[in-house]
């Protein structure tokens, strides 16, 4: 999440691609009329709004391509109307698009190299998020992988740690989760198995009409087992899925995350992830290259 000014604007939008005859990609554009300008599609957030359910939102709006996330790009700041403006974006592959309609916001979309896009872009700032853009390796396919929703405290719960049920917090936490999980256009929902954490994926699971799996391998550890070892069969289980380049909605526990992503991607940081909190994981073949908090 960006910090704002009081009273800011919060925006969000994307770079999306799609494969282009060269065998590079093209970038979509929009013109509007408005502004005389060309620029990346984009729009303000709508009240109580996650900023990437956001962002894919705007895209179809104004350019009508549908369109997955990938990575995180860098957040634009400028002043908009005399107000502090923030914009975040993501890299986007494009996945269909419905037929674009001139209208008063958007009366032109444009498919164009990097290269043309950033000459044509009206904005600096729109050229710096294009030129990051262009420096990331192919993303091959992208993972949500979340922590369990709330599920009360275990030292009020008297049966077996893995029967415990979501409670209401926890419930309003995974229905807020299931857009999320949705946006990567999962073919399969894995799930530790954990009560907690197959409930988690429901909302999802209802949305996508998907089955969920249950998976040892994405467990917390067991009495007498290493947190290594559990760690390491978890980002095996992701790896494994990546390499073929399988689009996966994911819920683990916070015994297990943290070190997941730290070996995944080769280096310590702050990968705590609370209840009902998540990641976006991008690959590039069976190589993790980003991983941004849901």
């Amino acid at each position: 999440m960006v910090d704002e000014e009081p009273a800011g604007i919060r925006a969000a939008g994307g770079v999306v691609w799609r494969p282009g005859p060269d065998g590079g990609v093209e970038v979509c554009l929009v013109h509007r009329p408005r502004y005389g300008d060309w620029s990346l599609p984009k729009g303000k957030l709508e009240h109580g709004e996650h900023p990437l359910l956001a962002a894919v939102r705007e895209v179809a709006e104004e350019s009508d391509v549908r369109a997955v996330p990938q990575v995180r790009l860098p957040t634009v700041r400028y002043r908009s109307e005399g107000r502090p403006k923030a914009v975040d974006y993501w890299s986007m592959r494009a996945v269909g698009a419905g037929g674009f309609q001139p209208g008063t916001e958007v009366d032109e979309v444009g498919w164009l190299s990097v290269d043309e896009a950033v000459r044509l872009v009206s904005y600096p700032h729109d050229a710096q998020v294009l030129t990051a853009f262009a420096a990331l390796p192919p993303v091959s396919t992208t993972i949500a992988l979340v922590r369990h929703a709330h599920a009360g405290r275990r030292a009020t719960w008297s049966g077996p740690d893995d029967s415990r049920p979501l409670d209401v917090e926890g419930w309003a936490q995974a229905e807020a989760l299931a857009p999320l999980v949705a946006l990567v256009r999962p073919t399969r929902l894995l799930s530790a198995s954990a009560r907690r954490c197959v409930q988690t994926l429901d909302p999802a699971a209802a949305r996508l009409d998907l089955p969920i799996e249950v998976c040892g391998d994405l467990d917390e550890p067991r009495p007498g087992q290493q947190r290594e070892e559990c760690e390491l069969a978890a980002a095996g289980r992701l790896l494994s899925l990546a390499a073929v380049g399988e689009p996966v909605g994911m819920c683990s526990q916070g015994k297990v995350i943290p070190g997941v992503l730290a070996r995944l991607t080769g280096r310590a940081g702050d990968f705590a992830t609370p209840k009902g909190g998540g990641w976006l994981l991008a690959f590039t073949a069976d190589r993790l290259l980003a991983a941004d908090r849901l």
